[in-house]
């Protein structure tokens, strides 16, 4: 019988004391696809408990299959984010499987986008809903008992919207300029109780929300070209930040929007 050496077991024992969430519980909105997805996956394969939550039931029992057969612990809840009941509803039915999490990541969104002078009431505030209330009220929920318990981690999902106008921003731009403060404000409340608050802004990533970008090869081609990296994004490259941002190796890392998009927002 060979036994590990001794190297490779300290080295074990480095990244999961820095990286590791065994025995942490995470809620990922939006978690069914996408960003979201890969992110809810990313956490529980650094040993989270992971519950997702999002509208469409399908998706959500496929996410938890693939997780669970893959031997982590998950579960779901199915609601409409855009409504503050069922919200509510939501995250105390999320708390049940597994407890209070420890982990809150907020990646569910909606991306209505027409030109500002078609933008309708309804736009704006189905928009204002679920992009930036959802994250508001589950922080609400979930925030201050991380702080009573001396531990957490908030990570919102923003956008290159959160400091740009791009693309008929009207009431996401809006709504992810929200976050990025949001983020802040919370960070503000919060982080000298231990729980740190974060947002991670994207680059262009193939998603649900940005297949109209995608159906157009040359619009997607010049969006690699702007970037840094000369690529777009990909859902892999959300997994390392995730788990940094959710871990004990941000405990000083803070209010901050990250952005993860190639360079593209320094150009």
């Amino acid at each position: 019988m060979t036994s590990t050496p001794p190297i490779t077991t300290a080295r074990h024992a480095f990244f999961d004391a820095q990286f590791g969430l065994t025995g942490r519980t995470a809620l990922v909105t939006g978690g069914s696809s996408g960003i979201g997805r890969a992110v809810a996956e990313a956490l529980a394969a650094a040993g989270a408990r992971v519950v997702v939550v999002a509208r469409r039931e399908e998706p959500l029992r496929e996410t938890v299959d693939a997780l669970r057969a893959a031997g982590h612990e998950a579960a779901y809840v199915s609601a409409d984010l855009g409504d503050r009941a069922a919200l509510r509803e939501a995250a105390d039915a999320a708390a049940e499987p597994f407890g209070e999490p420890d982990v809150l990541v907020t990646a569910a969104g909606v991306n209505l986008r027409p030109p500002l002078d078609e933008l309708s009431d309804d736009d704006w505030d189905t928009t204002l809903a679920v992009n930036l209330d959802g994250p508001f009220l589950l922080g609400q929920r979930f925030g201050a008992a991380m702080a009573r318990r001396g531990w957490g981690r908030i990570v919102h999902l923003a956008s290159q919207q959160s400091i740009r106008a791009f693309g008929n921003s009207g009431a996401y731009g809006v709504s992810k300029a929200g976050i990025s403060a949001l983020a802040r404000s919370q960070a503000e409340a919060w982080s000298r109780h231990g729980v740190c608050v974060n947002a991670i802004a994207p680059g262009f990533v193939r998603t649900p929300l940005t297949k109209p970008v995608f159906d157009d090869p040359a619009r997607v081609a010049a969006l690699a070209a702007r970037t840094m990296a000369g690529r777009n994004g990909e859902l892999a490259d959300f997994v390392g930040v995730s788990v940094f941002l959710a871990s004990d190796s941000a405990r000083y890392v803070t209010g901050q929007t990250l952005f993860v998009d190639g360079g593209f927002s320094a150009t």
